[in-house]
């Protein structure tokens, strides 16, 4: 007897890491987290959706953040990383493909994250359009290490499950 699936399931990882600087407003996840500085980049410089972003364009196999988002178009000057996400979104569903679950680890040494863990996990998944119970949030520090350790800097690591029904035959 042949097994054949009834759907194909793809995995994708994402990183992302930026400096932080005074002036400007801290986002991560979508969630502004009130604290002194802020992420340095083109656009909004969230770190955890620029991983997601990352992670699913590369389950796709549609190449990474800066292809389709490139820092030399001032079209994306400051842009809301939430509509960005959103985009991707509809390259997904114009592939048919779903999330299955999304695994996050923001490693930032401050400010502390545990207490935004929850609003964080609940804006991804309404980004990303899929069940609050299928993401996971961890936040780390860096024990001290590198730049992230001093303070000079977040990182993001995003791990997604995809899967969309196959086409069997006619």
């Amino acid at each position: 007897m042949k097994f054949e699936a009834d759907f194909e399931y793809r995995t994708g990882i994402g990183t992302d890491i930026h400096r932080l600087v005074e002036g400007r407003r801290l986002i991560l996840g979508g969630v502004n987290i009130p604290y002194t500085m802020g992420l340095l980049a083109h656009s909004d410089g969230d770190v955890v959706l620029h991983a997601v972003i990352d992670a699913l364009l590369g389950a796709m196999c549609m190449g990474d953040i800066g292809e389709l988002f490139p820092d030399t178009d001032p079209h994306y000057e400051n842009a809301d990383s939430r509509n960005l996400l959103s985009f991707v979104r509809e390259l997904m569903d114009s592939e048919k493909w779903e999330i299955v679950n999304l695994d996050l680890i923001i490693k930032a040494e401050s400010p502390k994250l545990s207490k935004y863990k929850p609003q964080i996990k609940r804006s991804v998944a309404d980004v990303a359009g899929m069940n609050f119970a299928n993401v996971n949030v961890k936040a780390k520090t860096n024990e001290g290490l590198g730049a992230v350790g001093r303070s000079e800097a977040i990182e993001a690591m995003a791990m997604v499950l995809l899967r969309r029904r196959l086409k069997r035959g006619l």
